[in-house]
């Protein structure tokens, strides 16, 4: 790829301000290069005020689509020609993929979430509990919902966010949810069969631990966490300690790539590549 001159690559990549997308150009380049794919993936940090123009920009340069992260999920919906059913549910983008010159919005978050998920058991029926009400749990939940899930619990420090979250499940999709305010340890239900972390309590450089009774887990459930960085999480540790099924975050980057790729370039790629490379980055390999 020649910058300033003409382009020998498909292109794709990522509108972000900072670096919290390293790994993932990293990932995906070395998918692309894995599986002999002409395209390239770039790192554009992209300020709010800029974001109109870096879409006008991908437009007159044909890309074939783009990840956008934190601040940009919900702003860059104006600037899209639609959004696919998830990502309109959730209220959120983070790929954007060109559709027959159309920039057609996606959630991959959740989808890659979801594929874990299903690897494990499926979601028809499950009653999950959601610790959390960001936009991971918001990508989480839809997803879930539109797979089967039956009844949530969102539990959640903040009440306007997590009541929205609750509303959100209730009125749009034809599971039910019950907002908990989480104000003092919280014991999982009986009739819960999940439970998942979407907070960032566990993340390396992080302080606290889930203000949760873990006496009541039970042998039997599912234990998610949405972290990736360590894999093995002291809720996990926990969770595992008391019989129940762990599930990282790993996954849900890793299958969020692959499904991002899948609608940039309409090829299936293998996921161990990404997997092999998000651990190099990580120093995790």
């Amino acid at each position: 790829m020649d910058i300033g001159g003409s382009f020998r690559h498909e292109l794709t990549g990522s509108f972000s301000q900072g670096s919290d997308s390293n790994p993932t150009v990293a990932m995906v380049e070395a998918s692309y290069k894995a599986n002999n794919l002409h395209y390239r993936y770039v790192n554009c940090e992209v300020n709010p005020d800029q974001l109109e123009a870096a879409v006008k920009g991908a437009r007159a340069m044909n890309w074939k689509g783009f990840n956008c992260s934190i601040p940009h999920k919900v702003e860059v919906i104006k600037y899209l020609d639609g959004l696919g059913e998830s990502a309109a549910l959730i209220g959120a983008v983070n790929c954007a993929v060109n559709r027959d010159g159309k920039l057609i919005g996606e959630n991959t978050d959740g989808k890659g979430f979801l594929k874990s998920f299903l690897e494990i058991t499926p979601a028809t029926g499950k009653t999950i509990v959601l610790l959390g009400a960001g936009g991971a749990a918001r990508a989480i939940a839809v997803e879930l919902a539109l797979a089967g899930a039956t009844k949530f619990y969102v539990v959640n420090r903040s009440r306007t966010r997590g009541e929205e979250l609750t509303a959100l499940l209730n009125d749009k999709t034809s599971a039910t949810a019950e907002f908990v305010e989480w104000n003092k340890t919280y014991s999982i239900p009986q009739d819960a069969e999940v439970v998942i972390n979407s907070t960032s309590m566990g993340m390396v450089n992080t302080e606290g631990k889930q203000d949760i009774d873990f006496e009541s887990i039970r042998p039997g459930m599912l234990a998610a966490d949405v972290i990736v960085n360590p894999p093995q999480t002291y809720f996990l540790d926990e969770a595992g300690k008391r019989g129940a099924t762990t599930l990282q975050g790993l996954g849900m980057v890793v299958n969020q790539a692959v499904i991002g790729i899948k609608y940039w370039t309409g090829v299936d790629v293998d996921a161990k590549d990404l997997n092999d490379e998000l651990l190099r980055v990580l120093g995790l390999a």
